[in-house]
């Protein structure tokens, strides 16, 4: 079960997100009670089902010496971890932190990213899509073992 797809949702008053059914069965089925982490990173939320989470904290305790950057780069995304819990209405509500780090107003955009999905300001979501050409992403991802024909 991977988070796939993306849809446009509202914050409502409390900056709560009423996650999208798809999402919601899938932290049901993956995270006791749909617990799950809310983090950030590249100018969005990111949601982990919080057993998928966990296994990714403890890879970064397993680092023995990290550089400057690895632990600037931990301070970001664990030091801003939050946990969630959908609500009986299938929301979760957002903190202040986490959108005034992604620039978020009232408009989402919510995207599957596999085993994550993210939750991005409607506007910068759109903006990042319009403003990349994705010419040199097939190459890339050949020169990673991945065939992406189209």
């Amino acid at each position: 079960m991977l988070f796939r797809g993306r849809v446009h949702r509202s914050l409502d008053p409390k900056c709560r997100l009423m996650l999208p059914p798809e999402i919601r069965d899938i932290l049901l089925a993956r995270a006791q009670e749909g617990r799950l982490m809310l983090t950030t990173y590249d100018r969005c939320i990111v949601g982990y089902p919080l057993p998928d989470w966990e296994e990714f904290e403890q890879k970064f305790q397993k680092l023995k010496t990290p550089s400057l950057k690895v632990r600037n780069f931990r301070r970001l995304v664990i030091g801003g971890a939050e946990e969630a819990v959908l609500d009986k209405q299938g929301r979760i509500r957002l903190s202040a932190d986490h959108m005034a780090y992604a620039g978020m107003d009232r408009e989402v955009t919510i995207v599957g990213q596999g085993n994550k999905f993210e939750i991005w300001d409607k506007g910068r979501f759109a903006a990042l899509m319009a403003e990349d050409s994705f010419d040199d992403v097939a190459d890339e991802l050949a020169e990673s073992g991945i065939d992406f024909p189209i």
